[in-house]
C-alpha cells in the first residue's frame, strides 16, 4: 500500500511541474464560470419576468441551476480526461524510464493503481474548480445538499472510468498524442451510445445503451442513487485496470 501512495504522490505531483494541471484546472474553471453565469442569469430573469407579470413560480436551484450544470461538467470532462491520462504510461515508454520502472522492486498492480490514483485526483483537483461557483448557491439560496451530493459522486465514479480506460490506452502506445486521439475517441464512442439506441428497443440496443455512461450519469444527475449504476462504474474500473494489467504484463516480457 505504501508503495501504491508514493506512486500516487509522485505522479499527482509530475502533473504540477509542468503547466498541464494549471491549464486543466484554468481550462474547467473559464467554462464552468460561464456556463454557471449563463445558468444563473437566465434564472434569474425568467423568475423577474414571472414576477412582473404576477406569476409566482418557486425557484427551484437543483432543477434549473445546479443539474444541467453538472452534466455540463461531465461533457467538459470528455475533454479533460485524455490530457490526463496520454503521459501515464507512454511518457514512460518515450523516455525509457519504463524498464526501470518494470524492473523495480515495485509489482505492475502498484505502479498500475497508484498511477491511476494519481490522475483520480487531479481529476478532483479539476473538479474541485466547480464547487467554487456552487457555494455562491448555498451562500445565497437553499438547495439541496444530496442530490448534489449524488451528482458530484455519479461525476467521481465516471471520472475514474474514463480515467482507468485512459489508462490502459496509455499502455499500448509510447506517442502521447495517439494516446490522448484514441482515449477521447473511446470516450466520446462511450458517450455517444445511448444516442445511437435512442429509438431501437430490441435486445441488442438495449445492451449497448446499457454501456453507455451517459445512460448510467442521467441517476446521479437527478439526486438519485442505483446500486446498479453504481456497480456498472466500478465494473469498468476494474475492467479497464485489468487490462491494463495485462498490457504491462506484456511490456515485462518484451523488456
Amino acid at each position: 500500500m505504501s508503495s501504491v501512495l508514493l506512486i500516487c504522490k509522485k505522479e499527482f505531483k509530475s502533473y504540477f511541474t509542468g503547466p498541464i494541471a494549471y491549464l486543466l484546472m484554468a481550462f474547467f474553471g473559464l467554462i464552468f464560470g460561464f456556463g454557471f453565469y449563463t445558468a444563473t442569469r437566465d434564472v434569474v430573469k425568467f423568475s423577474l419576468q414571472a414576477q412582473m407579470m404576477g406569476q409566482q413560480q418557486p425557484m427551484n436551484l437543483n432543477d434549473q441551476i445546479i443539474r444541467p450544470l453538472l452534466g455540463f461538467a461531465s461533457t467538459i470532462a470528455l475533454f479533460l480526461i485524455p490530457m490526463i491520462t496520454m503521459r501515464l504510461i507512454a511518457e514512460e515508454k518515450k523516455t525509457g524510464t519504463i524498464e526501470l520502472l518494470l524492473t523495480s522492486p515495485v509489482n505492475d498492480l502498484a505502479i498500475i493503481v497508484g498511477k491511476w490514483m494519481g490522475a483520480m485526483m487531479l481529476y478532483l483537483s479539476v473538479l474541485g474548480m466547480s464547487v467554487l461557483n456552487l457555494a455562491f448557491l448555498f451562500a445565497w439560496g437553499k438547495p439541496d445538499w444530496k442530490p448534489v451530493a449524488v451528482a458530484y459522486l455519479g461525476l467521481i465514479l465516471q471520472g475514474g472510468c474514463l480515467l482507468a480506460i485512459g489508462t490502459f490506452i496509455s499502455t499500448t502506445t509510447k506517442n502521447q498524442i495517439i494516446a490522448g486521439g484514441v482515449t477521447f475517441f473511446v470516450c466520446l464512442l462511450l458517450w455517444l451510445l445511448s444516442w445511437f439506441t435512442a429509438f431501437d428497443t430490441g435486445a441488442v440496443g438495449q445492451v449497448v445503451s446499457y454501456l453507455s455512461i451517459i445512460t448510467h450519469f442521467d441517476n446521479f444527475a437527478k439526486g438519485l442513487l442505483s446500486t446498479k449504476d453504481v456497480v456498472f462504474y466500478l465494473s469498468m474500473i476494474f475492467f479497464a485496470l485489468f487490462l491494463t494489467a495485462r498490457s504491462m504484463e506484456s511490456l515485462r516480457w518484451r523488456s
